[in-house]
């Protein structure tokens, strides 16, 4: 088995020429940046269009690239500008599409070697999370995805989203409080 490289060994390698470093890179990337997309947006259509515009321009950008933070953050700060760059050119925000969401909230599997009655409460428990992640704002929503699905730091977070760490921190402490206190409130 050959070398297992980090993300910005893959895309530097993509940058050279190297076409299976970038599959490496879908691979290793391709659900967490979907289910932000996702959920960013909460409209499928739109998402899926915007997935692919920020592989498009990951894919554009290749010959620019320089090791400057960690890929994830560099992956992100495209996603984030792109969703942005979309809500202004069409002039609405991500909390607009509500009303008119496809929005699937079956994002996450559960364990088929659960007992029926305890799959039964964890699925409850992530259709209220899901809920609730939609009554957070935007940047709070944001913040906690990050955070949670893409694993990064809060001054990773503040990098990608273009804000001081202060600003990511205090976003992503009110998210936790928030889900907190509705989450206590389903038990």
């Amino acid at each position: 088995m050959g070398k297992e490289y980090s993300d910005e060994e893959l895309m530097l390698r993509y940058k050279d020429g190297d076409a299976a470093s970038f599959d490496q890179l879908y691979q290793r990337h391709k659900g967490v940046l979907y289910r932000y997309m996702l959920r960013q947006c909460r409209n499928q259509s739109i998402a899926e269009e915007l997935y692919q515009d920020v592989w498009m321009k990951l894919i554009n950008a290749r010959k620019n690239y320089q090791v400057k933070a960690k890929f994830t953050t560099y992956l992100f700060q495209m996603a984030h500008n792109r969703v942005i760059d979309h809500y202004r050119r069409t002039q609405t925000s991500t909390s607009d599409c509500l009303a008119d969401s496809d929005f699937d909230p079956n994002l996450i599997t559960i364990s088929a070697n659960r007992q029926p009655d305890q799959r039964a409460e964890t699925e409850h428990k992530i259709e209220h999370l899901l809920r609730q992640l939609e009554n957070l704002s935007s940047e709070q929503r944001e913040a906690f995805l990050l955070r949670e699905d893409a694993g990064m730091t809060v001054d990773e977070i503040a990098e990608a989203t273009g804000v001081n760490p202060e600003t990511a921190k205090s976003r992503l402490r009110y998210a936790v409080d928030k889900l907190r206190k509705s989450m206590g409130d389903s038990a």
